[in-house]
């Protein structure tokens, strides 16, 4: 009936629990306790618990620790966690205690509950399945939850944020080919320098994007060790000392991924540094794609008035009061993913200073942040990549233009008649507005010949010296 409850009792007391729910005492409890944001526990999180609580009761079955009916219980309500049929179940918030606790007895509560309906009993009953001493045999929260964290992060990145950080690398390489004829003015320090090829330019997008990549992946060494064996302090108590070991075997089946037992538990379970490390890595492409993104939008602003050597596909009117305008929305997105993806960072950073002897205790949040940054990412690059990237065009008459009006055209003069005589040269260009080109001739600095190949913009944009050495 809808409204009505179950008592159930821990080691606190009793507890009114829904009847028509799968969870139990202690998740009422922690979902009262914490009613801080309103934000759940990931589903991504939760789906990799289930395949953690799956792998535990096969594990001990073939241990002989578990008995085969109720193995195969277990097995069958992981499946349903793990397939998402069990979602609304996990009622948690992110900030709880933060070894994870209360969102690991969610798990085992549901999970027994699942199971001891499908042996043919009722909910809350925890007979014959038990959620601490079945579920969570052979267990601790302190070595679920750091090997749930990195199973997540690892799984999450390399099924979503890879795949799309590669097509927005390949786009921004197919534009670098594209405009490697594009010759357009450089610049340092957001003033003039020597020539450069829009698609050089582009290049250097396409490597950071790649670099992102291998900075991500380079991680996963780190994340692939689990703290499953080490239960409560690292030392192993009340587990088989095969478990971390066949754990990471089932788990790698289940999987499709690589995994395996760490080397060594009190590391495993008193830091997160790997997470600290992989979430540095995430800030670290944040901070390339925020770079790409501003650039596209520097270069892309005016239309007139502006520096307008790309031309950005028009998506949306830009504004509420000025007819026509148009912005540069998506760079706009990027730049904003990116600026949070930083302060994810810095928060998980905080977490990982914050272990104290043998548990860290701001993983969950450690983990929101790391999956909501890998996530974010991931959408930012597909949106960036989709709907900017593809449809940027390059300015070619813009670009020449500039080029000819630059003053650091005269770098060009240098290795004929000297730094000296070439700072001559650029200050009368800029004192009477006229081009390095015109005040060469006026002046007959140079044959007609020297000019043509000291003054070729896209000879600048490659190595070598012209002229003779001063």
């Amino acid at each position: 009936m809808a409204g009505s409850f179950r008592i159930e009792s821990d080691s606190l007391g009793e507890v009114k629990v829904p009847e028509s729910a799968y969870y139990g005492a202690q998740t009422v409890r922690a979902r009262d306790n914490f009613p801080v944001s309103g934000i759940l526990m990931p589903k991504e999180f939760i789906h990799v618990l289930g395949i953690i609580k799956r792998a535990a009761a096969e594990v001990n079955l073939q241990l002989n620790l578990l008995t085969e009916n109720i193995a195969e219980a277990i097995v069958s309500a992981a499946d349903e966690i793990i397939k998402g049929e069990m979602d609304g179940e996990f009622v948690v918030d992110v900030f709880q205690t933060g070894s994870g606790t209360s969102t690991n007895m969610n798990v085992n509560e549901v999970i027994a509950n699942r199971a001891n309906e499908l042996m043919g009993g009722k909910r809350g009953q925890k007979h014959p399945v038990h959620p601490n001493d079945h579920v969570n045999m052979g267990q601790s929260s302190n070595d679920v939850i750091p090997s749930a964290i990195h199973m997540v992060l690892l799984l999450e990145s390399k099924a979503v944020l890879i795949p799309h950080l590669l097509e927005l690398a390949d786009a921004l390489g197919e534009k670098a080919v594209e405009f490697d004829d594009v010759v357009k003015i450089g610049r340092t320090h957001l003033q003039d320098a020597t020539p450069i090829r829009l698609g050089q330019e582009f290049s250097g997008y396409e490597v950071m994007a790649r670099n992102g990549i291998e900075r991500i992946r380079s991680c996963y060494p780190r994340l692939s060790e689990l703290a499953m064996g080490g239960t409560a302090v690292g030392t192993g108590i009340n587990t088989h000392s095969r478990f971390g070991q066949m754990m990471a075997e089932k788990i790698s089946l289940l999987t499709g991924f690589s995994f395996r037992e760490t080397s060594n538990h009190f590391e495993a379970q008193g830091s997160r540094d790997a997470v600290v490390e992989f979430s540095g890595a995430l800030k670290t492409v944040a901070v390339s794609l925020m770079k790409i993104a501003n650039d596209v939008r520097w270069l892309g602003s005016g239309p007139r008035c502006g520096i307008g050597e790309l031309n950005i596909h028009a998506l949306q009117p830009g504004s509420s009061i000025m007819p026509g305008k148009v912005n540069p929305v998506i760079s706009e997105s990027l730049a904003q993913v990116s600026a949070h993806v930083i302060g994810n960072d810095a928060a998980v950073t905080i977490g990982g200073i914050s272990g104290n002897f043998e548990l860290n205790v701001m993983m969950t949040m450690m983990m929101y942040n790391a999956l909501q940054s890998v996530q974010l990412l991931a959408g930012g690059c597909a949106v960036f990549n989709e709907k900017c990237v593809q449809g940027l065009s390059a300015n070619r008459e813009r670009c020449a233009a500039f080029i000819e009006q630059s003053l650091a055209m005269c770098t060009g003069l240098v290795p004929e008649i000297g730094y000296d005589s070439a700072v001559k040269v650029a200050r009368e260009a800029w004192e009477t507005g006229k081009t390095i080109r015109e005040i060469v001739r006026e002046q007959k600095i140079l044959t007609p010949k020297q000019e043509n190949e000291l003054l070729d913009s896209l000879s600048m944009t490659k190595p070598g010296i012209r002229g003779k050495k001063k």
